[in-house]
């Protein structure tokens, strides 16, 4: 049982927090990937690409002709969106993940690749788009547990501009629990508005986010069980000590409330 003490007939947040709030939320909106393409930073991964942009990792990772384990560098170029109609080229040289590292000399050497993303190598050939088909569905069912015991600050909102999770309020240095198995696939501070954020692949559909961390417990391609904690609760680009949680189904955000125990 979560104890959400002070959720039923709080009273209203006094201005000064409404407003901070709501400028921790316009940041996030400003993080988001509107644009055509991208040009891939030092520390991204590729679901913290599909995360800003509200997409599926495996439509991303498709489209531009990624393979798992889903490699990028810093300097490469991703399409956000399909390609225009009018190519009708079945054929493409584009950048492409390898998982091994014995091909070397065929390589092109990645920009200043960062180590947490330093898995496979790149190189460009000639790869069919047919070729690039999305990894097999790994859909079973994700046991959601809640990441941290606190009094809700803020809730699920479907408007455009409104809260993609939920926040919950605690103790400056308070554990952050992993709220279902999976394997981190993002820890940094890379995504405005999210402060030190984790991002964990539960399966093909499900991923999970916990931002505002003070100190991240976890590296990337950590697999995580449940109830293990991956972080303590800070307040970095927050306006308060606090946990923001998300969940995303297909990348696209759901409301955490519908998925937790009650």
């Amino acid at each position: 049982m979560v104890l959400l003490t002070g959720c039923a007939g709080r009273s209203t947040p006094a201005p000064v927090t409404t407003l901070e709030l709501r400028k921790q939320q316009h940041q996030q909106q400003q993080a988001r990937l509107t644009n055509s393409r991208y040009v891939v930073q030092r520390g991204d991964t590729l679901y913290s690409i599909a995360f800003r942009s509200g997409q599926d990792f495996r439509t991303l990772a498709a489209r531009n002709n990624i393979r798992a384990p889903y490699t990028i560098f810093p300097g490469q170029v991703i399409q956000l969106q399909p390609a225009s109609a009018n190519v009708n080229s079945s054929i493409a040289t584009r950048t492409v993940v390898t998982g091994s590292r014995e091909n070397s000399a065929n390589t092109t050497k990645p920009v200043a690749a960062s180590p947490q993303n330093g898995y496979g190598q790149v190189r460009s050939a000639p790869v069919s788009r047919e070729s690039a088909q999305p990894s097999p569905l790994n859909t079973g069912r994700v046991n959601w547990q809640w990441p941290v015991r606190g009094q809700i600050l803020a809730r699920f909102s479907s408007a455009e501009q409104g809260n993609k999770g939920v926040d919950i309020g605690g103790r400056d240095g308070s554990r952050i629990n992993a709220a279902a198995d999976g394997q981190v696939v993002y820890a940094g501070n890379a995504l405005r508005g999210y402060g030190n954020l984790i991002i964990i692949k539960h399966n093909d559909d499900y991923l999970s986010a916990y931002a505002h961390n003070k100190r991240i417990l976890v590296k990337e391609r950590q697999n995580v069980k449940a109830g293990q904690q991956i972080a303590e609760m800070g307040d970095t680009d927050a306006a308060s000590t606090r946990l923001h949680f998300e969940i995303r189904f297909r990348g696209q955000s759901v409301d955490p409330l519908r998925y937790l125990p009650k």
